[in-house]
């Protein structure tokens, strides 16, 4: 009788153990949220990265060559066309100043041998013993030599001072050849310069542009140019100014790509709307927000919410069918902006996906009762 109370009170408390368990398992299940989707504007963007720069840049290059003997203007000053930018002083070569001396010595000659010439037949042209056919001819020539003479005395000036007295402007004048602010002076007083000829692009004496007339600079990835068009809107953010973006429209992409890095990249321009409470500086850093996809009030769910099959590679959800009961369900997607996705198919409105990353049970509240 004793043994049976013994194993009686056992098998109770064996009992009352299992039932503590079970409750215990049951409490522990866990316990997954769901989401509907919804309807909302989903824009696919990309991000163009280039710089702003002036529309038109014009270098100021010289007409002769020599040293800079003196510069009258500092970067970030306005000028207007024709301005005085800087004085060149020519260093003549000895050589051709030489030549050039023997030749105006050897048309001197000609124009005293010439006017001797003219003399003497002028008054046997007066007295009617020649044509006027012939003192024409020696008229004609005694006029070219002193012609002659001219040229060779102005060029001798050319060589020696840069410049004739008989030109209008002097070459040794550098002056704007447009309206705008000097942007930049490579050269400093004492500098050796190049004019500009068929054989070599001279030295810059300074670089002016319009500064009211900007454009966006970048490259955008092959893979998204094709989606670019012709006169679309974009906005430019600027390194240098926080907070502000200006609108631009696009209005060049190239037709040939250059390979950087192992991807074939594609130049832009935008022209830029400028707005007159910032000064923006050429060579500004600058990012371009290009929409190449908006749709509005569109089927959508966080791509969270997402799963790929391994195999196939085929987007799908599980949708709730019963309490913590769910089906697969295999869905296709529109555009995305990396945190909302269209679906085109597979779900409604009123369909419960899923949230893999929110949970209820033993877990979360051992993490409340921890916070506690």
């Amino acid at each position: 009788m004793k043994k049976t109370l013994i194993f009686g009170g056992i098998a109770i408390a064996l009992i009352a153990v299992l039932i503590w368990f079970g409750k215990k398992n049951n409490k522990s299940a866990i316990s997954y949220e769901t989401e509907k989707p919804f309807k909302t504007n989903i824009v696919r963007k990309t991000v163009a990265t280039g710089k702003v720069i002036p529309l038109e840049e014009v270098e100021i290059k010289p007409q002769i060559s020599g040293i800079i003997d003196k510069i009258f203007v500092e970067e970030g000053a306005e000028v207007k066309k024709g301005d005085l930018l800087a004085k060149v002083r020519v260093v003549p070569n000895e050589q051709a100043l030489t030549n050039a001396r023997g030749r105006i010595n050897k048309t001197k000659l000609q124009v005293d041998n010439a006017k001797i010439v003219y003399n003497r037949n002028k008054k046997l042209y007066d007295s009617g013993v020649i044509s006027r056919k012939d003192f024409e001819t020696i008229e004609l020539n005694y006029n070219q030599a002193r012609q002659d003479l001219i040229n060779a005395q102005n060029d001798y000036q050319i060589i020696k001072k840069g410049s004739s007295s008989s030109s209008g402007m002097a070459n040794t004048n550098i002056r704007a050849t447009t309206t705008g602010m000097i942007l930049e002076i490579p050269v400093k007083e004492g500098y050796q310069v190049i004019q500009s000829n068929n054989f070599n692009a001279g030295t810059t004496i300074a670089s002016i542009a319009d500064m009211s007339k900007m454009i966006f600079e970048g490259k955008v990835d092959e893979a998204e140019v094709g989606k670019l068009k012709d006169g679309i809107d974009i906005e430019v953010a600027l390194g240098a100014i926080d907070g502000k973006k200006f609108p631009a429209r696009l209005t060049f992409i190239a037709p040939k790509g250059t390979e950087e890095s192992g991807a074939v990249q594609f130049k832009i321009k935008a022209d830029v709307t400028l707005d007159k409470g910032y000064f923006v500086r050429a060579g500004y850093s600058a990012n371009a927000d290009i929409v190449l996809e908006k749709k509005d009030s569109v089927l959508s769910i966080k791509e969270s919410l997402l799963q790929f099959d391994k195999k196939e590679d085929i987007p799908y959800v599980e949708v709730k069918t019963g309490d913590q009961e769910f089906e697969r369900r295999d869905i296709k997607l529109g555009i995305s902006d990396g945190i909302n996705v269209e679906i085109d198919s597979g779900l409604t409105a009123d369909d419960e996906i899923k949230i893999w990353n929110k949970v209820k049970g033993k877990k979360k509240e051992d993490e409340e009762g921890e916070e506690e």
